[in-house]
C-alpha cells in the first residue's frame, strides 16, 4: 500500500456546551470554517484538488445531521464534484474519518483527502435529541444504553483507582493546558469566528460575529483541595466528579492526507505518515479501558515497544479510566497529554479524534520525536489507537 502523508492538521477551540463561546453558533458554520481554514493553510493546494471528505459526528442529527460532512464542505466553498461522507464511531469518529480518508489514499483510491470531526453539544445533547434503547433487548444488555459516567465509576472500583489518584491527574491536565495558553503552545489551533446574539436598543436581538482564539474550559485556577470539595455525579458515595470528568464541548478539527505523487506534484510539506491503527472491543459497562488494549494491539502490529514511543494523547474521557490505562501499561505520564487533556480542554465527541491527531502532529514537530500514539476509549465497550511517524 502506499504512503498517506499527513500535510496539514488543525482545530477550532474547544469551548463550553451551552455556557461557552461557542453556544449560538450552528455545527455546520464551525466545521466550514475549519474545512476552509485547513486549505488556507496549505500553501500550493486548493479545494478542486480534493477528492473526499470523512467527518466525524457521534450523534449525527439536528442541525449536524443530513450528512454535515457533504453540507459543511458545501458551505465551506468546495468544488461540487468534491464528494463526503459522515463517520460515527462515537468518541473515536474523528479519528476513524482521518483513518478512513488515509486508506483511500493508501488504497490508490484517492490522492487528497480530508478527514475530521465535529461535535455541537450544544446543539446535540449528549445521547441525542430522541434516544430509543432497544425494549426487549435492554433487560439482558442494558449496559450498552448505560451513562458513560457510571461506566466511568466502574472502572474505578472495579481497577481500585482512588478519588486522590482521579483529582490529582485532573488538577495536572488543568495545570499544564493553563500553561501551554499562557505560553501559546497551542500550535494547532485556528482562531475561529463565533456568533452571538445581543440584544439592541428596540428590543430586538442582532447576531454579532466574533473571533474565539483560546479554549474557554481551562481553569487555571484549579486547586486540589477545590477539586476534594466537589460531589460525585453519577453514584452515591462514588468517586467521579464534575471536576474529574471530561468537559462537555463544542468544536471541530480537519487533517488533509495527500499521496507521495501529490506531494511531489504540489510541492507540499508533509507533518507525518498515519502508520498504523487498531480498535478493540471490550466490556461496555467498563468502556473506558479501551486504550488499555488498544496500545498494546497497534505497538505489536507495528512491532514497537512503548519505549519506542515519545508521546501519548489519551482521551481523558474521565480521570479514572486514564489514570488505570496509563498506570497498566506503563507509560511515563511526562510523555502523556503534554498540554492537558479532555478534563481541561473538553471532549466535543465527534470531534475529539480529529482534535487530538492535530495536537499531537502540531506537539511532535516542536520536540521533533519520531513516534506518537493517539488513543481513546469509545462509548459502547471499545478502544482505539493510531500510530504516527513525523517526516523528516
Amino acid at each position: 500500500m502506499r504512503d498517506a502523508y499527513i500535510i496539514q492538521s488543525v482545530r477550532t477551540p474547544g469551548c463550553k456546551r451551552n455556557k461557552g463561546a461557542f453556544k449560538d453558533t450552528r455545527p455546520e458554520d464551525l466545521l466550514s470554517f475549519i474545512l476552509k481554514s485547513v486549505i488556507e493553510k496549505t500553501p500550493n493546494l486548493e479545494m478542486k484538488h480534493v477528492e473526499d471528505i470523512m467527518i466525524g459526528c457521534a450523534f449525527p442529527e439536528a442541525e449536524q445531521g443530513l450528512n454535515i460532512g457533504r453540507i459543511a464542505s458545501q458551505i465551506a466553498g468546495f468544488p461540487v464534484e468534491v464528494s463526503a461522507a459522515t463517520v460515527n464511531r462515537f468518541c473515536a469518529s474523528g479519528l476513524e474519518a482521518i483513518v478512513l480518508a488515509s486508506l483511500r489514499v493508501m488504497s490508490g483510491w484517492s490522492d487528497v483527502a480530508i478527514g475530521g470531526g465535529l461535535e455541537s453539544m450544544t446543539f446535540v445533547p449528549m445521547g441525542g435529541n430522541l434516544p430509543r434503547p432497544h425494549p426487549e433487548y435492554t433487560k439482558k444488555h442494558a449496559e450498552l444504553y448505560v451513562s458513560m459516567g457510571i461506566t466511568a465509576e466502574n472502572v474505578a472500583n472495579r481497577y481500585k483507582i482512588s478519588r486522590e489518584e482521579q483529582d490529582e491527574f485532573a488538577y495536572n491536565s488543568q495545570m499544564k493546558a493553563a500553561e501551554a495558553m499562557k505560553k501559546s503552545l497551542f500550535a494547532e489551533m485556528v482562531p475561529t469566528p463565533a456568533q452571538r446574539f445581543v440584544q439592541s436598543d428596540n428590543g430586538t436581538y442582532v447576531k454579532e460575529t466574533f473571533v474565539v482564539d483560546h479554549d474557554d474550559g481551562i481553569r487555571g485556577d484549579t486547586t486540589r483541595e477545590g477539586l476534594a470539595k466537589l460531589n460525585p455525579v453519577f453514584a452515591a458515595g462514588g468517586s467521579v466528579t464534575a471536576g474529574n470528568s471530561s468537559q462537555t464541548t463544542d468544536g471541530a478539527a480537519a487533517t488533509i492526507i495527500a499521496s507521495e505523487k501529490k506531494v511531489k506534484e504540489f510541492d507540499l510539506k508533509p507533518l507525518a505518515k498515519l502508520k498504523y491503527y487498531t480498535t478493540v472491543g471490550c466490556k461496555a459497562d467498563e468502556m473506558g479501558i479501551g486504550p488499555r488494549l488498544a496500545i498494546p494491539k497497534l505497538l505489536k502490529m507495528a512491532e514497537l515497544d512503548m519505549e519506542d514511543i515519545d508521546l501519548f494523547e489519551i482521551n481523558e474521557a474521565f480521570a479514572s479510566q486514564a489514570v488505570y490505562c496509563v498506570n497498566e501499561l506503563g507509560i511515563d505520564m511526562d510523555k502523556v497529554n503534554i498540554h492537558g487533556g479532555a478534563i481541561a480542554l473538553g471532549h466535543p465527541l465527534g470531534c475529539t479524534g480529529a482534535k487530538l491527531c492535530a495536537t499531537l502532529l502540531a506537539n511532535m514537530k516542536d520536540r521533533g520525536v519520531r513516534y506518537g500514539i493517539e488513543s481513546m476509549c469509545i462509548g459502547g465497550g471499545m478502544g482505539a489507537a493510531a500510530l504516527f511517524e513525523l517526516c523528516d
